[in-house]
């Protein structure tokens, strides 16, 4: 098996970098020829994914943090239009890393690097937002807006920063006209937060409690326009996970869903800032679409 490994040096603020030796020493101990191809730019990771399959290799690896795997699969879902991608194996090497997280990934690079020569898969469903992919979340309205804020502190890091930037968020919070269409249903009002779950947590928080990466639906929860005081009672029961049973919260599961809004909002895939105002957004389910090796 020929791999072609594309690491994002940047991942954890450059730490990944530091940890080449470690990675090149868990590559070398596995069991299949690989190329090491560091990426020079933001998106590069698509690009660099995209072509692995013209150039003959059999899978790719994303080595670096959620961002990356984002770009990797971007890059192959291009690549393989209507047909199957090349397999996706995972080293962790981001801040993060809730992904891989989530599908019980080893973070230890050699264990993980042996898992993929293992060769042993599974398929998961991916989810489609307008031209961009993304395996485990995207959302739009106030999700986004605290991801905007928190790229732009830059003297904090972790959970410290995620909070500031939540309360700066939740400061100037406002609310979109919506129109929503569903499977099952539709509203038209105002909203404040959108969030569409292919897995059941995001950034750390069970945003879709019983979501599951292979069922064929997105899950979503969405959040009309309520009082601020409302609202903290919300994002508080968000930390256990019974936001959902709140009565002004909807939480359904879907195959697809499409938002037009009024202003444009700001829109995110899998932690990466898409669009910062976009009124016309179509979500759809793409059932059994990956190839992820995990040893499953």
């Amino acid at each position: 098996m020929k791999v072609k490994v594309i690491l994002n040096p940047y991942a954890n603020r450059w730490k990944a970098q530091q940890r080449n030796t470690e990675l090149e020493s868990a590559l070398n101990a596995a069991d299949f020829a690989y190329d090491l191809v560091p990426t020079e730019a933001a998106q590069h990771g698509i690009t660099l994914a995209e072509t692995a399959v013209s150039e003959g290799y059999d899978a790719v690896i994303a080595a670096g943090g959620d961002g990356t795997i984002s770009e990797v699969v971007n890059g192959l879902l291009r690549a393989a239009g209507d047909g199957d991608p090349l397999p996706l194996g995972i080293l962790p090497m981001g801040s993060a890393n809730d992904f891989s997280d989530l599908l019980g990934l080893p973070r230890d690079l050699t264990a993980a690097a042996q898992l993929v020569a293992a060769g042993k898969t599974r398929k998961l469903d991916a989810g489609r937002v307008n031209d961009h992919f993304f395996l485990n979340n995207s959302a739009v309205g106030m999700e986004p807006m605290v991801t905007i804020k928190s790229q732009k502190i830059k003297h904090i890091s972790g959970n410290t920063r995620y909070m500031a930037a939540l309360s700066r968020t939740l400061i100037r919070l406002r609310s979109w006209h919506m129109k929503i269409k569903w499977d099952d249903g539709s509203y038209e009002g105002d909203g404040i937060l959108l969030s569409m779950c292919n897995g059941p947590r995001t950034g750390g928080f069970p945003m879709a409690p019983g979501a599951e990466l292979n069922d064929g639906l997105l899950d979503f929860v969405f959040a009309p326009k309520m009082p601020k005081t409302t609202l903290v009672s919300v994002l508080l029961k968000l930390m256990k996970g019974t936001h959902i049973d709140h009565p002004l919260v909807t939480f359904a599961r879907t195959t697809h869903l499409t938002i037009e809004s009024e202003p444009g909002m700001p829109l995110h895939a899998d932690g990466e800032i898409l669009e910062t105002a976009v009124n016309s957004i179509t979500y759809q389910v793409l059932p059994s679409k990956i190839t992820i090796f995990n040893g499953q």
